[in-house]
């Protein structure tokens, strides 16, 4: 079995990750929706919402799509930044 190198992110992808995360936890508190209502509409666990909104976390796609319905928003609104 092959192995498989993960690389550390770079900067730019550090960035987004912050970007993407201030722009969830801005519309979630718009939304007035606590950490954990997040979680249980979306099916995540409310520490790695947590990590998301603070650039620690390097979300799938899908789960974009995911938070979206969630917060009862378009997936580009997340990305909206």
């Amino acid at each position: 079995m092959a192995s498989r190198t993960y690389l550390m992110p770079s900067k730019d992808t550090e960035e987004l990750q912050k970007k993407f995360g201030e722009n969830l936890k801005k519309i979630r508190e718009e939304k007035g929706l606590s950490l954990r209502e997040v979680a249980s509409r979306c099916n995540l666990d409310n520490s790695n919402i947590s990590k998301i909104e603070n650039g620690q976390f390097n979300i799938q796609l899908s789960k974009i799509f995911e938070l979206a319905k969630g917060l009862g928003v378009e997936a580009r609104d997340l990305l909206n930044f």
